[in-house]
């Protein structure tokens, strides 16, 4: 496993104005990009390499875009500025353009004190280890530049927001349309602002937006994936029979009933997976070590396969390729759909569920009946420092009682956090009042 400095799980990330999230760092990581993606175009050929460069609408987004063009320029980069365009729209425009790279400034569903930088590559999929590492061994190199003959463009991409609109209409079937819906559609004063709500309109609904007026502090607050209380109450206020909730990135989605109910992304993805079972077989999905034991069980129950990675759409992602499977996500709702699209899409993955509910004239309600989601119990234990939880005898014991009870009716899910001194203890189970006294037996036996 390559070892990291700086690139984490999804790019670089950070507070704005620490260690890396900065304009000097965000100029060095420029270069030193530039540098060997210009090494690896021209191990193919062609003309100048070009990148793109989108972001969301956090204040530090501007200075960040302008270190990182200097400093590409600087290593003889073309730079083409998309603005304000979600993070799977980088990935769509890299591959549609047929750049060598893809960059966004994002730092996702994290409040607007924070950033970050991330990187696809020409295939429009995260950046490859050796390519990172790459990176990294290149920030330790001096600040150059190329000749002035040799330095790289930049210009502003006028078109950048309709390409990508077009492209997620283009995921949807052209024999359905959305006439006669009504659709609440809340963009988390991000990326998608000028986005989402014109591609749920222009295929019929009638769709009213709110976080659309960005001022950039307010991304993620109080709105948007990670606040769907919101969305729940307008949608019942106006009305509508759907809410579409991203996050400031949009490559999360959570979605609305007409009775406010919130459905998380093990929901969607069943609805999803239910209706590509009418067109063939699906061999299998990917889930995460917090995917619901219910939704675990009604794939085997269909007959699908199903595997668990480790938290982040990255793992995700590459158990997919590892399996050749076309289907995958996150609780959180980063939704997968390989026959749609290179990466996790929010609006994609939410046209992939109108799909299926307007093929077959079905509520989301009715369309994800089946799948019984297992009520969850989580429970937070301190940790001295150096105790180690994995040799721990009583926990041990406590965990095999546990299993017994739980009898294959539920699961077990132990991991200390990353980022607090603390072990995290989950149960699932049938039974509620089961998921509550197991997780609290196991939390009592640390004690």
């Amino acid at each position: 496993m390559i070892r990291r400095k700086y690139f984490g799980t999804d790019g670089v990330r950070g507070e704005v104005g620490g260690p890396v999230i900065n304009a000097e760092f965000a100029l060095r990581l420029g270069y030193a990009a530039g540098r060997v993606l210009a090494r690896e175009h021209a191990v193919r050929g062609g003309s100048r390499p070009q990148v793109v460069i989108g972001k969301d609408t956090r204040i530090s987004g501007y200075m960040l875009e302008s270190a990182l063009e200097a400093g590409l320029s600087a290593a003889g980069i073309d730079v083409l500025l998309a603005g304000p365009i979600p993070t799977p729209a980088v990935a769509y425009l890299t591959r549609a353009l047929r750049l060598v790279a893809g960059i966004v400034i994002s730092a996702s569903h994290n409040p607007y004190q924070d950033n970050g930088i991330k990187f696809f590559s020409a295939q429009g999929m995260k950046l490859a280890d050796e390519i990172e590492a790459d990176i990294e061994a290149a920030l330790d190199e001096p600040l150059g530049c190329v000749s002035s003959e040799g330095l790289g463009r930049a210009r502003r991409m006028g078109d950048a927001q309709g390409r990508y609109i077009e492209f997620c209409k283009s995921t949807f079937p052209n024999d359905l349309d959305l006439n006669g819906m009504k659709i609440v559609v809340d963009a988390a004063h991000g990326a998608a602002y000028n986005i989402a709500p014109h591609v749920f309109r222009e295929l019929g609904a009638d769709v009213h937006a709110i976080g659309v007026h960005p001022d950039g502090f307010n991304i993620n607050k109080g709105v948007g994936a990670l606040h769907p209380e919101l969305l729940a109450k307008e949608v019942k206020a106006r009305g509508a029979q759907l809410g579409i909730a991203l996050d400031g990135d949009a490559d999360r989605l959570q979605m609305v009933d007409g009775e406010g109910r919130i459905y998380n992304g093990d929901e969607l993805m069943y609805a999803i997976v239910r209706e590509r079972m009418q067109r063939g077989k699906v061999e299998g999905v990917v889930g995460t070590l917090m995917t619901n034991f219910g939704f675990e069980r009604e794939m085997k129950r269909l007959g699908v396969g199903f595997d668990r990675a480790n938290v982040g759409d990255r793992y995700v992602l590459e158990q997919m390729q590892s399996r050749g499977w076309l289907y995958g996500g996150e609780s959180s709702g980063h939704l997968l759909c390989l026959d749609c699209h290179s990466t996790g899409d929010g609006i994609v993955a939410a046209l992939q569920v109108l799909t299926a509910l307007r093929r077959n004239a079905a509520s989301l309600a009715d369309w994800v009946r089946d799948l019984r989601m297992y009520p969850q119990k989580m429970i937070n234990v301190p940790l001295t420092p150096g105790q180690d939880w994995k040799t721990h005898a009583g926990l041990t014991a406590a965990r095999k009682a546990v299993e017994a009870d739980l009898d294959g009716r539920g699961r077990i899910l132990i991991r200390a956090s990353g980022t607090e001194p603390k072990l995290r203890l989950m149960v699932e189970a049938e039974d509620e009042a089961l998921a509550t006294v197991s997780a609290e037996k196991l939390a009592a036996s640390l004690g």
